[in-house]
């Protein structure tokens, strides 16, 4: 049987020292699971169950390519996040399995069209507009696992311009890798190539374009990109 068009071509992330690439699926992004963040949002940082919303998997962006602008939006906001991989999937997958489903981590950027975001909360309509755009998950190279062992603590940071913006430490999250993947896992069917953004520090702010920005997990890994012109 063939197809009726052309599939799209699959998203992929490469993985460190030639590693090869690995195939994005689903994107999913933690919520305000930094306790400071929570509170500049105007959010309770209290240890609430935590949610969810998803990232097509045309929002990667890989490989130093600039960063589009996107339109309808005038106030572009950054969020860095440590970057869960999945080379495994499941349902219903408990705390203390909840690492054997990762092949690595990366560095992300979680953007957001903060103008957007706010009007549909007022509104209370749902984010995807705030959140969905093309290149909205600017993605590092991927470090396997088994060269970084489990990352549990670590500083992790954005500069524009060679001005830190973000700064804080993975071991600040309110929930913790582990617990993330097997909440997850009770909501949706996790899948082989899914990716997770485990939330952001304090500090998020607006991007203009022209801004060079550098995001980190010191001793682990790093990105570098810069917002388009256009």
């Amino acid at each position: 049987m063939t197809y009726v068009i052309e599939p799209t071509p699959r998203v992929s992330i490469p993985v460190t020292h030639g590693g090869g690439l690995f195939p994005v699926n689903n994107i999913y992004c933690v919520g305000r699971n930094y306790a400071e963040h929570a509170i500049e949002m105007g959010a309770d940082p209290d240890r609430e169950l935590p949610f969810f919303f998803m990232k097509p998997g045309y929002a990667v962006l890989t490989g130093g390519v600039d960063m589009i602008y996107p339109n309808h939006s005038k106030d572009v906001h950054h969020e860095v996040e440590l970057v869960v991989a999945l080379a495994k999937g499941g349902s219903d997958i408990s705390v203390a399995d909840a690492m054997t489903l990762v092949f690595g981590y990366g560095v992300g950027v979680d953007m957001t069209r903060r103008d957007l975001q706010g009007e549909a909360k007022e509104d209370r309509r749902p984010w995807e507009a705030g959140k969905t755009f093309r290149h909205a998950a600017p993605c590092s190279d991927l470090v396997p696992i088994a060269e970084s062992n489990e990352i549990n603590s670590g500083a992790i940071s954005l500069s524009i311009n060679g001005q830190v913006r973000q700064s804080g430490d993975i071991n600040q999250m309110i929930w913790k890798v582990p617990e993330v993947i097997s909440r997850l896992s009770e909501l949706f069917f996790l899948q082989p190539g899914d990716l997770i953004f485990t939330g952001t520090p304090a500090g998020v702010g607006p991007v203009h374009r022209g801004d060079l920005i550098n995001a980190s997990i010191v001793d682990v890994i790093s990105l570098s990109f810069r917002i388009g012109s256009s």
